[in-house]
């Protein structure tokens, strides 16, 4: 912070952050992304290890409000809809979406690449840490369903891939 900078117009004033996860809280909001000159901060609610509560809404309320699609399962991969021998790869967590190890780098995996359960098809950055995505199915990719550096949820399609092949 720059000494003509007011502290109170700091994006990452500690107060400030506070006042943001309370507005998340109260208007039900899974993400704020701020940016203040070259910095910036990013907020994310849910992901957590444990497993929300929930109670029982007023029945007025259930018919006003459709939930969302039911979480995806514990695994990496899940079929690809009504499409035979299809499969999604998808992320395994909240981060940034990374198909290089670096800009200069070829790609993890391609269009028409085969892939075995162990080969890594991309990283996904989570608190400055890089983790390496295994395919954990075989068959051929088909589709990369994300861009380059995309902010990814945890359950997001990443890679669609023909089991078949």
């Amino acid at each position: 912070m720059t000494e003509s900078q007011n502290p109170a117009d700091d994006v990452f004033d500690v107060s400030r952050i506070r006042d943001l996860i309370e507005l998340m809280k109260e208007f039900d909001l899974s993400e704020v992304d701020l940016r203040q000159e070259k910095q910036r901060i990013c907020l994310r609610r849910g992901g957590s290890a444990t497993a929300p509560v929930f109670s029982a809404p007023p029945a007025a309320a259930v018919a006003a409000s459709t939930p969302a699609a039911a979480p995806p399962p514990v695994s990496a991969t899940t079929q690809a809809g009504d499409e035979p021998n299809m499969a999604l790869i998808r992320s395994p967590m909240v981060g940034t979406f990374y198909l290089r190890s670096n800009p200069k780098s070829e790609p993890f995996v391609k269009v028409g690449d085969r892939v075995s359960k162990e080969t890594t098809v991309c990283m996904v950055e989570a608190m400055k840490v890089f983790n390496e995505i295994p395919a954990e199915v075989s068959g051929t990719i088909v589709a990369v369903l994300v861009d380059e550096e995309d902010a990814v949820d945890f359950g997001r399609p990443l890679f669609k891939v023909d089991t078949s092949k």
